[in-house]
Formats: C-alpha cells, sequence, structure tokens
C-alpha cells in the first residue's frame, strides 16, 4: 500500500483510465491550464492536448449537453462541474436528457458519460457552493449515483464509472481532496452497489455516505470509550444502493443510524430507512435515526456553518440516546 491525496487518487483514475481508452475526453471549466478549481486535474492537458482535455466557457448546461453528444456519438466524456450546486444549472441536459436517451430509445442509444462534481460544506462557500446535491439526482431514474469516502474508494469507483455504459453522477466531497489515505497499488475498479464494511461492531449499525465515513469512524472510536460497539457501513453508490448488506447488519445490531450531509427533507435517510424497514422492523431495538444538515440554507458564516453540518460529536450523541 501507499499514501496519496484523495485528488491525487482521482487524478490517477483519470490518467490510467485515460491512457487505457482514447474515447476517455474530458470537459469543464478550468480543467486544463489551472488543472481544475481543486487541482484534480493538473498535468492532464500536457500530457493528452487539448482534444481530450478541454476547457471549456462558463455555461453549465452548454458543457453537460456537449457531454451528452459526446457520448451519444462513441466518446466517454467526462464533465466536471466545479460545484455540485451548478447540477441545477444543467438540470434540463442531466435529468430529462442524459438521464432518460437510453430508456427513450429502447436500449438502442446509451450515455456512457460521468459528471465529477464537489458537494458538501466546510469551506464558507455559502448557500449556493456548499450544498450536497445526491438526493435530488438519486430521485430521477436513469442516473448512477456515487459518493466515494476514502481515495480507495475514489480512484476505484471513478475508473468503474467510466467504463460504464450509463451516465453517472459522481459526488467527491470537496473537504476530502487535499487529505491523505493509504491505498492499494494497484486500484481496481469497485463495482457498483456493493458497500463496504468499514468498521465492525455489534451495537449499532451506522450507515454513511461520502465524508460521513471518516467522521463516523472518529465516533466510534469515542463510542468504544464508553463500551459501545458500532458497525459502519460505507454506502459507496446510492444509485445502485446495497441494500443487502444493510439489512444484515442491522440484524445482527438492532440499531440504525443514516449518517448523510444533504438537507435533512426527503433525503437518503429517510430513504435507507424506508427501504429497509419491511426487512428489518422486528429487528429493531430502537427507532431509525438521521444525522443530517437541517433544512435551511447552508451560511457563509463558518460560526453558523459549522454547526448545522454533521460531526463527530453530533454522531456520538445521536448513537447515546439511540442507545437509552
Amino acid at each position: 500500500m501507499r499514501e496519496i491525496l484523495y485528488r491525487d487518487a482521482l487524478r490517477e483514475a483519470l490518467d490510467e483510465e485515460m491512457e487505457r481508452d482514447d474515447s476517455v475526453v474530458m470537459i469543464g471549466e478550468d480543467i486544463g491550464f489551472i488543472g481544475g478549481n481543486f487541482k484534480v486535474t493538473v498535468g492532464l492537458l500536457e500530457k493528452y492536448g487539448d482534444l481530450r482535455v478541454k476547457d471549456s466557457p462558463i455555461s453549465e448546461a452548454g458543457i453537460v449537453g456537449m457531454g451528452v453528444g459526446m457520448a451519444l456519438t462513441g466518446l466517454r466524456p467526462i464533465v466536471e462541474l466545479m460545484f455540485s450546486d451548478f447540477l441545477l444549472v444543467a438540470a434540463d441536459q442531466v435529468i430529462n436528457q442524459a438521464a432518460k436517451i437510453r430508456y427513450m430509445s429502447g436500449g438502442q442509444a446509451k450515455v456512457p458519460m460521468v459528471i465529477r462534481t464537489p458537494i458538501g460544506g466546510g469551506r464558507s462557500s455559502a448557500a449556493q457552493h456548499s450544498q450536497s446535491m445526491q438526493a435530488m439526482v438519486a430521485h430521477f431514474p436513469g442516473l448512477k449515483v456515487v459518493v466515494p469516502s476514502t481515495a480507495q474508494e475514489a480512484k476505484g469507483l471513478l475508473k468503474t464509472a467510466i467504463r460504464d455504459d450509463n451516465p453517472v453522477i459522481f459526488l467527491e466531497h470537496k473537504m476530502e481532496y487535499t487529505n491523505k489515505f493509504m491505498i492499494d497499488d494497484p486500484v481496481e475498479p469497485i463495482p457498483f452497489g456493493k458497500a463496504r464494511i468499514a468498521r465492525e461492531g455489534t451495537d449499532i449499525t451506522i450507515v454513511a455516505t461520502s465524508s460521513q465515513v471518516m467522521k463516523s469512524e472518529k465516533a466510534a472510536k469515542e463510542l468504544e470509550k464508553d463500551g459501545i460497539s458500532v458497525e459502519i457501513i460505507d454506502l459507496r453508490t446510492i444509485v445502485p444502493m446495497d441494500r443487502e448488506t444493510i439489512i444484515e447488519s442491522v440484524k445482527k445490531t438492532g440499531r440504525l443510524l443514516v449518517v448523510d450531509e444533504a438537507h435533512e427533507r426527503c433525503g437518503i435517510g429517510a430513504e435507507i430507512g424506508a427501504a429497509v424497514m419491511d426487512d428489518v422492523f422486528y429487528y429493531l431495538d430502537a427507532p431509525i435515526g438521521r444525522i443530517a444538515t437541517p433544512n435551511v440554507p447552508l451560511p457563509f458564516s463558518p460560526a453558523l456553518e459549522f454547526p448545522i453540518i454533521p460531526s463527530p460529536d453530533k454522531i456520538v450523541a445521536k448513537v447515546k440516546k439511540m442507545m437509552e
């Protein structure tokens, strides 16, 4: 194994897939000369040229629309949006075009494209640049939705996303880009729809997405001091979702807490709770719990932002309450 930054693991996946397959191309704002807003694509323009690493105008609708056209004509485009909030600017292209063309063509047309974009708060980027859009995109059939946690997951899942024949929304947490992780060498593609047991436990199951996996691990270490054994499931992909791993874990522990940074209303926590209830209801020793961001826009001020997004302390407090 070796140590690597999260963003560098993503870059390696992009580089290796572009080298493996000439049909893989990239388009996005400042991904070329600058190397991307979060420096994920540094060096790829120099290696592959501006026909395969294309800087674009500031037009998310145009970028995604061009990506759909590329995918329909035989390429495998990777579209980078600076922030996941901008999925709303390109919503028609994402939801009405990319997600539906394969179904509406009776499978005759494929849309093998990836939209990479960062989610989450923590950088004081304010209400229009700090949202987590996973619940929104997961609502629409035809899109696969990926929420990698560690660098290992980021690299392995991105390889799978690029090779998939369907549109994939690949959501990277902006607070993880400069964090270091240990990864395998090499990292193999990670299949969609298969969650990872990040930590085994016996008293409560936490299903976490993206950076909430690492926050849950910190919380679990604190809870262990009080004799509480936490099992943590890294969901990896929201669509498709690995219900079986969640169900088997809850049957063992008797409790389920879902930790996801998106807003609570109509969020992933509610979806997971409803999706597994028929199978786990009689095994539950407590109601299913949720930790999410409250239903308010993300504030700019750090003094207001950090108290409302999920944290290890919030997870510890919620678990203790569920164990009462």
